[in-house]
């Protein structure tokens, strides 16, 4: 499936900025079955200087410097990519957890792929006792790790309530457990630590959904906007999986990959600075268009 998606961001202040320092983290980076086949990006006012940078994670970072006054910034992305991903098949064998387990504390590569990386708290989703002890009966039902991972994934579509105005950018995932509403960060940082707890590497990916379903298709959820699922380290064999807690699916050609880390903060599409103290107002609007007939 070829896609085109288009992402603006209108950031305005409530009065001038001299100087400002942003992270712009919006140009798909490499991931198995996805090929990035255009790319473009717009700032305005231009900036200073844009240095583009890869890593720590699976990520593409600008980093632009305005210094002239402004009272705005506009950031449109576009691109084109095409979506051919493989799904794990149908009784396809599946490591146990402890295999899993053993399998990343065994393993020695420190690259922004290997599972290291993803086994251990990390800023916003940090080790949470209460989402482990409600995530064990889940998982200690499963006899192995893509069983483990859906059983997750299925009980946060069902007991989890989607709801754009229930938590924020930076509500700390216990308050959304707790509340069992939120939206696709939540539930994936959610799901994230409840897989850590019992040592399984998960990951924290953004991107974008189908927004037109095919016929007969329900609408996927979290459309229209950037998205976020996780990806679970399966074992030697398997590799990355990943898996949409919002809509109980398995991340397939729906799903556009952006970029992989360990939580959000790793990944936020955009981020930064600036010099003064007024306020400033963000808005967003994401077109996720299928090429395709």
């Amino acid at each position: 499936m070829n896609y085109k998606v288009t992402h603006i961001t209108e950031v305005r202040y409530d009065a001038l900025v001299n100087l400002a320092r942003f992270n712009l983290r919006l140009k798909p980076a490499e991931w198995e079955g996805q090929v990035l086949t255009s790319y473009r990006l717009d700032i305005s006012p231009v900036p200073k200087a844009v240095v583009d940078e890869a890593g720590p994670f699976i990520v593409n970072t600008a980093r632009l410097t305005l210094d002239k006054p402004t009272a705005s910034l506009i950031v449109t992305s576009e691109f084109t990519v095409r979506v051919d991903r493989d799904l794990p098949q149908p009784g396809r064998a599946a490591p146990s957890l402890p295999d899993v387990r053993s399998q990343a504390l065994d393993d020695r590569g420190l690259s922004a792929r290997d599972p290291a990386g993803y086994l251990f708290a990390s800023p916003i989703a940090g080790m949470v006792p209460e989402i482990a002890e409600w995530a064990a009966s889940r998982i200690a039902a499963s006899d192995s790790v893509i069983g483990a991972a859906s059983a997750l994934m299925h009980a946060i579509r069902n007991e989890f309530t989607y709801d754009s105005k229930a938590t924020k950018a930076d509500t700390p995932p216990i308050e959304a457990f707790r509340a069992r509403r939120g939206v696709c960060q939540d539930f994936a940082h959610i799901m994230i630590i409840a897989l850590r707890h019992f040592g399984i590497p998960a990951a924290y990916v953004s991107g974008y959904l189908r927004t037109n379903p095919p016929p007969g298709k329900a609408r996927l959820i979290g459309a229209d906007a950037t998205h976020a699922w996780v990806n679970v380290w399966c074992g030697n064999s398997l590799g990355w999986i990943g898996f949409d807690p919002t809509n109980a699916m398995l991340a397939g050609n729906d799903h556009i990959f952006t970029a992989m880390g360990r939580d959000f903060a790793d990944v936020s599409p955009l981020d930064g600075v600036f010099i003064g103290g007024s306020g400033q107002r963000m808005m967003v609007s994401v077109e996720v268009t299928p090429l395709d007939p």
